[in-house]
């Protein structure tokens, strides 16, 4: 059968036509997704089309009901137009799990400190802060105890700069001491308080990252015992043949919960179950000090069998192997009297008074806002020339 010249020419002209139009529509759709896709670079999310079409139409509206004056429409015509900065991303690396590192805490043989500042319920990716007076109470811990590994745990922070934070580097400078993450419920995971946290009963609390606090300490020392230190201490001495097992009394009426140590087991293992099963029992969201210092002064006068806190120091016989220092040894300046730490007139007197401390509490809940310049003249600046040197040189021209 023989087909018309005219049909054959027809034919062609139409699978031309087809071609020319899948290769428009092919172009179209690349421009539209480049048009409408964020860029690789950009910091910024891509709005969808229709939001974009109903902002400019609410634009042009409130253009033609509000016009601008002739001469400030020309001023703003003649702006110059500025490139949009977007925020450059600060390289960093992850804290390794203190569960799952390789080179985990040694039972007994480990300095502890913990930072909840950043916790989070919902745990979100959040950069290590450390300020130089947390460093200090690390690097002084780590400088007296060469044989003890300073782990400093971090509740909140996931991240540390890759470089260019001098305090980290400070403290990196340390073989001993060792900066790690942790998950609060993988971390309390098998201990008796598990039960408890599960509850939800901590997140009512009024003091939340404090009494994250509390219950951390309590939790590390059932898990591998050891000392436990706040991060608003300076340690003055060599920590290693102290008592297996001990607190500090902050005054004759109650204990303190800031340095303590108890032993991986026996007797520290016990007195730490105690203290997890007495913070649950008796655990109050809207009290600061409950759940804290509460704890450990509650347990204390049970293992002692006594009430009375001056029976208890220094009298390890009468609490059965559990040791009681008086406020001397960790508090010997009183919270009421915390700005002797920074006082320029109270210098000597401050200093005569804390010569004799392993530790020294400076009071950090109260002192925290108060400016110090590194060339001031106090108590508190003397101690950090002293005892941890690297973060006071880290820290610049305040501390």
């Amino acid at each position: 059968m023989k087909v018309s010249r005219t049909l054959i020419v027809v034919g062609s002209l139409l699978l031309v036509l087809s071609i020319v139009l899948t290769f428009k529509w092919i172009e179209y759709n690349r421009a539209y997704h480049k048009a409408h896709t964020e860029p690789k670079n950009s910091t910024t999310k891509a709005i969808p089309l229709e939001k974009k079409t109903i902002e400019r139409q609410v634009k042009n509206k409130k253009q033609v009901q509000n016009p601008l004056p002739k001469k400030a429409a020309k001023s703003v015509a003649n702006q110059p137009k500025f490139k949009r900065k977007f925020t450059r991303k600060i390289p960093v690396i992850p804290l390794l799990d203190v569960l799952r590192a390789r080179k985990q805490p040694s039972r007994g043989r480990s300095i502890f400190f913990h930072e909840t500042t950043n916790f989070r319920r919902l745990e979100k990716s959040a950069l290590v802060q450390l300020t130089a007076r947390s460093a200090c109470a690390i690097e002084s811990a780590a400088l007296h105890n060469p044989g003890l590994t300073v782990f400093v745990l971090f509740a909140g922070a996931t991240h540390r700069p890759l470089s260019g934070d001098p305090l980290i580097k400070a403290l990196h400078k340390y073989n001993n001491i060792r900066l790690r993450h942790l998950n609060l419920w993988r971390y309390a995971a098998g201990t008796p308080i598990t039960k408890w946290l599960n509850s939800g009963k901590l997140f009512k609390s009024k003091f939340l990252f404090p009494h994250v606090s509390d219950l951390l300490r309590y939790v590390t020392l059932y898990k591998y015992g050891g000392l436990y230190l706040d991060l608003d201490v300076v340690v003055q001495q060599n920590l290693e043949k102290m008592p297996p097992n001990f607190t500090g009394a902050e005054s004759n009426k109650s204990l303190a919960c800031g340095v303590m140590k108890m032993s991986s087991a026996g007797l520290g293992h016990k007195i730490a179950t105690m203290c997890l099963r007495d913070l649950e029992a008796n655990y109050k969201g809207d009290k600061w000090g409950t759940n804290g210092p509460g704890v450990i002064t509650r347990v204390a006068k049970k293992q002692c069998k006594t009430e009375n806190v001056k029976a208890m120091i220094n009298n390890s016989k009468g609490c059965n192997g559990f040791r009681v220092y008086d406020p001397n040894a960790f508090y010997a300046i009183p919270w009421l009297q915390w700005k002797d730490f920074f006082l320029p007139n109270r210098l000597n007197v401050t200093m005569r008074r804390v010569s004799k401390s392993p530790v020294v509490h400076v009071w950090n809940k109260f002192s925290k806002g108060w400016k110090l310049k590194t060339k001031d003249s106090c108590a508190y600046i003397s101690l950090a020339k002293t005892h941890c040197p690297r973060s006071f040189a880290a820290a610049g021209p305040f501390f």
